[in-house]
């Protein structure tokens, strides 16, 4: 894997998790990107960069950002995003790993990609619930605040420097697991 390639694989990497926090906004910076010159997607995702694919990504992520304002609903909505966030992982993954088979293309795609994304989502459910529950959803203005505010900077971190887009998500990934395994009540139930 050349050095182009490996930039093209981190920069869809750090778009992918920032899939997991909301959806449609690393799609729309993609977007305004690659309309601007700023972004060069491989082969049939051209339309990605189109101004109407730009526009129908704008209005979604206006809407996803206001309805995850909403108490409860954006619990009900993050039923969803779960497996949006993984498609849209995949797809921007996809549309962005350059020089490479398509076989290989995909597969890092599906794994990389569509995993960062669903790990991000899977983080971002399980805060929700647990602001939902000590807070009585009060609490969720906050970190929906905390998701759109970091979908946007991971996003446009991965276009700026795409390997330190990535390496912030294998760090946070693994910060995460780390709490994850070292919490009391995991140890409990593992022992």
């Amino acid at each position: 894997m050349d050095l182009d390639t490996l930039f093209s694989f981190c920069l869809g990497v750090g778009l992918a998790a920032a899939c997991g926090f909301r959806v449609f906004v690393p799609l729309l910076v993609a977007s305004i990107a690659a309309n601007t010159g700023h972004l060069t997607l491989v082969g049939r995702f051209q339309w990605i960069g189109s101004r109407p694919a730009m526009i129908a990504f704008a209005v979604a992520t206006v809407l996803e950002i206001l309805a995850y304002y909403v108490p409860w609903i954006d619990n009900l909505l993050d039923t969803i995003a779960g497996p949006a966030a993984v498609v849209a992982g995949i797809l921007i993954t996809a549309s962005v790993v350059k020089d490479t088979d398509p076989l290989l293309r995909w597969t890092l795609a599906v794994i990389a990609g569509g995993g960062a994304a669903a790990a991000t989502q899977g983080a971002t459910t399980v805060a929700r619930h647990v602001t939902s529950l000590a807070t009585l959803g009060f609490g969720n203005h906050l970190l929906s605040t905390a998701e759109a505010v970091s979908s946007t900077l991971l996003s446009v971190l991965a276009l700026l420097v795409p390997v330190v887009a990535a390496v912030t998500v294998v760090l946070g990934g693994l910060l995460l697991l780390v709490l994850l395994i070292t919490h009391p009540r995991w140890r409990r139930s593992s022992a």
